[in-house]
């Protein structure tokens, strides 16, 4: 445990970036499964949208996020 009061800190807010992340890439999962469930375009749409987000925010890297974007795209079409 931290002893030092910036470092309880930093857990404490670790800690609320952890939920928000795993929020995030949750969100992200959900919307590709279910653009392969139902390949629509409105599907295809939130899954850019969570996957630019996700990667904006840094939960996956700029590359990961443009071929999960591109797999998409071909499972769309």
């Amino acid at each position: 445990m931290p002893i030092l009061k910036n470092a309880k800190k930093a857990l404490r807010s670790s800690k609320r970036k952890a939920v928000n992340n795993a929020i995030m890439r949750s969100k992200m999962r959900t919307a590709v499964k279910t653009l392969q469930t139902t390949k629509t375009k409105e599907a295809l749409s939130q899954a850019y949208r969570f996957i630019d987000r996700a990667a904006k925010k840094s939960l996956v890297h700029a590359n990961v996020a443009a071929r999960m974007k591109r797999r998409a795209a071909a499972v769309a079409k």
